[in-house]
């Protein structure tokens, strides 16, 4: 359904919801965007301003029935949770709802690269954008920054879009020509109202009627190995050597096979990321740019030459032979798992803790055992996080208040690597996970 002439209801003064918002207008839609929040900050105020010169209706302090009522189509924002009175609201009185991402796909041509996976999913995308972007007009975007809407109208070969559970879930049509699941892990289970719907949410775009021309799949997760006997598209897994079509290491060398026949990418010792999770996310982007017709010796180069995205197994510097690295997206203990098992034969100091997500620890707690020598515990999870290990037979455990002073004593300790990969929400003493890495990188960078 185009939305020229159409009562477009856009829910939330958000990035997204004003790139929403903007794009239905320009594509011919009568605009109504309702925030339930006041306006609290200039930077809303310039905004709904903005909106309100374009000739779209902005309310905000309340969703009203004026704004609600005809609409023919709703456009919600990805923080907007499925189960909240406005969403109940709008699809109580039969009114449609869809994502950003679903209406930019609905309005263009433009083919999309969808990335998904509870882990992984943001430097899988910055790097196959990287590399598309030696020979292809292409855009990073969804989760990782960008509003799929707001470059939907330019002259685009490929989106690159790094999309969560949230957006599939309101994504209805969506059928991306690559779609890629990096990994599957419990998270965001309060949101979908179960683990089963969270699945089912990244599932839409490998199932019918929105399976992507290509799926590509995890092979190392059982999960996925499992769900990928049940794909009907063009399936290549990776991680393993399974298949005709898949993507794997091989005596030190990535391999791509298409049809069976093997070609050699580029040696793991040329690749600047670590870590076998950080190899598989190289192994995603392979895949997509081989399937785009990207040469091997382009992707070799650009994989050569990529910086990890901030917050990301970031390797901040080194110094007195102490080399520190900033993982502060590593939200979950499944994300952390994967920087911990990056670091082998090493002296390794663990700073994390946070704010509990009451998520399992066990597997986490093993991940130390076998590669962490002292952990440094901070924030709220602070005795949750301690008991679990001293239960699991770990116990070199220190507690600090700050992360300046878990800092100081990292570097007190003489480690060969000071591990920032909290294993936590970040809202009990930072901002954002972005705002908790710039503090250690900072801190880190003003003490060497």
């Amino acid at each position: 359904m185009s939305v020229r002439g159409k009562k477009v209801l856009v829910l939330g003064l958000s990035k997204s919801g004003i790139a929403a918002a903007k794009f239905a207008k320009k594509h011919g839609a009568d605009v109504y965007l309702t925030e339930f929040n006041d306006i609290t900050t200039k930077e809303q105020s310039d905004n709904a301003k903005m909106l309100e010169d374009l000739g779209i209706h902005v309310e905000y302090g309340g969703h009203s029935e004026k704004f609600i009522s005809k609409s023919d189509l709703a456009v919600t924002s990805p923080g907007i949770p499925p189960q909240s009175q406005i969403i109940r609201k709008v699809r109580a009185e039969q009114i449609p709802v869809i994502s950003e991402l679903e209406l930019a796909y609905r309005e263009c041509d433009i083919p999309f690269i969808i990335i998904t996976g509870t882990n992984g999913k943001t430097t899988t995308t910055a790097l196959t954008q990287h590399i598309l972007s030696k020979k292809l007009k292409t855009e990073a975007c969804g989760n990782i920054g960008t509003p799929p809407c707001l470059v939907a109208d330019e002259n685009l070969d490929y989106f690159v879009c790094e999309a969560s559970s949230f957006q599939l879930d309101m994504s209805t049509s969506l059928k991306p020509y690559i779609a890629v699941w990096t990994n599957f892990t419990p998270d965001h289970i309060d949101w979908h109202n179960g683990l089963e719907n969270y699945f089912n949410a990244k599932a839409r775009v490998f199932r019918e009627p929105q399976t992507a021309k290509y799926c590509v799949l995890n092979a190392k997760d059982e999960k996925l190995l499992e769900f990928s006997k049940e794909v009907k598209g063009n399936v290549f897994m990776f991680g393993d050597n399974f298949g005709d079509n898949c993507c794997y290491v091989e005596n030190d060398t990535i391999i791509f096979k298409q049809n069976g026949i093997k070609e050699e990418i580029i040696k793991i010792s040329q690749c600047p990321l670590i870590g076998e999770h950080n190899y598989q996310n190289i192994e995603c982007s392979i895949i997509c740019a081989k399937l785009t017709g990207i040469d091997n010796e382009t992707i070799k180069s650009a994989i050569m030459e990529f910086k990890a995205p901030e917050h990301r197994l970031e390797f901040v510097t080194q110094k007195d032979n102490i080399k520190f690295y900033n993982d502060s997206k590593a939200t979950n203990p499944e994300a952390s798992i994967v920087a911990i098992n990056s670091f082998n034969n090493k002296n390794v100091v663990l700073i994390a803790g946070g704010r509990d997500k009451n998520t399992d620890l066990a597997e986490f707690c093993e991940s130390i055992k076998k590669h962490i020598t002292t952990v440094i515990l901070i924030g709220e999870a602070t005795e949750r996080f301690e008991q679990n290990l001293i239960k699991s037979g770990f116990n070199n455990i220190i507690k600090e208040q700050t992360m300046q002073s878990a800092i100081d004593k990292g570097i007190e300790l003489r480690p060969d690597v000071v591990l920032l990969s909290p294993a936590c929400a970040s809202f009990d003493m930072f901002n954002s996970y972005e705002h908790r890495g710039e503090v250690f990188k900072e801190y880190v960078l003003s003490r060497v």
